[in-house]
């Protein structure tokens, strides 16, 4: 003889609905439509071939057999509850690897991470810094920061800022022989890329720039060095809102002009769908995400 659980759904439905005897407040609880909950009993009572509740006088009761069915499996999602609330605190201390760009790992993370360290002392972060192309969720890896367009298969991804790509370089170029007075002042100057010549284009067709030649200058293979050169006065480059701002507020950095690129691409907190509440991810996952949306808009007031 088979046998042939009643679907998952329809039970945490007739739980809640049960323990209620209301099937609105089941669908508050649940985050549900009423209609959804009244399906999902319906379904279960069919499957059963039993009818669980009645109405009488405007009140939800439950039937003989459906008061028996109750008693018999609330203690079931107790423990249920209790196990998993067991493995998420166990998951909220002990070590807890990030994988992520050497870039953000030095502009951004690193001289953050004591504030998430003096939140949660419990947990022991271990940074990896790895290039984009090796970024992946291994077995040792909780939480990874991805960059581009957030569309990754099997993983849980969050956004953190919007990126705008800005013009940075040298205090000391804009008091040069050359100097930087308007975006067309750049056919004067070495443009410094990162990774790739098309963001510069990108930018020019953006501001509407013409006559700027932008097919030279040396071209970088991580942020952190053209960001480096440009400090180093051997350009303008092209910087990443959130890796340039560390620099731009040191004075190291300014931005000659105003006229900004919204990049298509941006920086992603990445994590098993799986283990998206788990206690350690979830609070570093959660301090990432309130923390960039702070500098968000404090970089939109200024």
């Amino acid at each position: 003889m088979s046998r042939r659980l009643p679907p998952l759904n329809a039970l945490k439905a007739f739980e809640a609905a049960a323990r209620q005897l209301s099937f609105t407040r089941a669908a508050e609880e649940l985050f549900v439509t009423q209609a959804a909950v009244s399906h999902q009993i319906k379904a279960l009572e069919e499957h059963l071939g039993i009818k669980l509740f009645m109405r009488k006088n405007r009140s939800l009761l439950l039937t003989e057999e459906g008061q028996g069915y109750f008693y018999d499996i609330k203690d079931i999602f107790s423990q249920l509850l209790e196990a998993t609330e067991k493995l998420l605190a166990k998951g909220a201390k002990g070590a807890l690897s990030v994988s992520l760009p050497p870039t953000f790992a030095i502009q951004w993370l690193v001289p953050r991470l004591n504030q998430f360290s003096e939140l949660h002392p419990e947990i022991d972060v271990r940074i990896k810094a790895v290039d984009q192309e090796e970024s992946s969720l291994t077995d040792d890896v909780d939480v990874a920061i991805y960059y581009g367009r957030g569309n990754w298969p099997n993983v849980s991804s969050d956004k953190l800022h919007t990126e705008y790509m800005i013009p940075v370089c040298s205090p000391l170029l804009m008091n040069d022989t050359k100097p930087l007075n308007s975006p067309v002042d750049l056919r004067h100057h070495t443009l410094l890329h990162d990774m790739t010549r098309e963001t510069w284009k990108d930018w020019m067709k953006s501001a509407g720039i013409k006559g700027v030649n932008v097919t030279h200058g040396p071209i970088f293979s991580h942020s952190s060095m053209v960001l480096q050169a440009a400090i180093h006065g051997q350009g303008v480059a092209l910087g990443h809102s959130v890796l340039a701002k560390p620099e731009i507020d040191s004075g190291r950095l300014v931005c000659p002009f105003n006229e900004v690129l919204v990049s298509k691409n941006a920086y992603y907190v990445v994590c098993r769908e799986s283990q998206v509440e788990l206690g350690k991810i979830a609070a570093f996952r959660d301090w990432m995400l309130a923390l960039v949306r702070e500098e968000q808009e404090e970089f939109i007031d200024e």
